[in-house]
């Protein structure tokens, strides 16, 4: 059937099996092994490589900014919040505090992003650990369904 919309099940496998032979036949970990990107709606898999993923997928990092993460790091050494605040202001100032805040703020209520910095991390982390440790682990990455409040999913095809 030759339909243009239409991706058959085979093609899929096809495309599955030659990131399958790339992650195989590499020698070291680099920023050329294949991270297949399924959209389901069309039933059409992209490959990108892992050095391209945040080009294609970018992240949302606003809950890194350094003005958060001191903040979050004062509260984990026992200040309380009030203290921590005071610090960060001193440290960064208020407008810059109140700046990073908005932001992460804006980034909950209207994500324009399918994953954050932590989960890009997780992925990088695992597929390279399982990587170096011979495990023949492929991520795939699931995009959600247009108007869909969902994140971007990843799962593991074991080898």
């Amino acid at each position: 059937m030759n339909n243009p919309g239409f991706v058959e099940l085979p093609e899929l496998q096809q495309q599955l099996c030659s990131c399958w032979r790339q992650l195989s036949q590499a020698k070291s970990w680099n920023a050329n092994l294949p991270v297949p990107l399924l959209n389901r709606c069309w039933l059409r898999l992209e490959v990108l490589e892992v050095g391209n993923l945040l080009k294609r997928l970018p992240v949302d990092a606003s809950a890194h900014a350094p003005e958060l993460v001191r903040f979050q790091h004062l509260l984990r050494q026992g200040l309380n919040s009030e203290q921590a605040e005071r610090l960060c202001w001193e440290e960064f100032t208020a407008e810059a505090c109140h700046l990073a805040l908005r932001r992460y703020w804006e980034a909950q209520q209207n994500p324009q992003y399918l994953w954050n910095l932590s989960n890009y991390l997780d992925l990088l982390g695992r597929y390279r650990k399982n990587f170096e440790q011979g495990n023949c682990s492929l991520p795939l990455l699931i995009l959600p369904r247009s108007n869909d409040q969902m994140k971007l999913i990843c799962h593991w095809i074991e080898g």
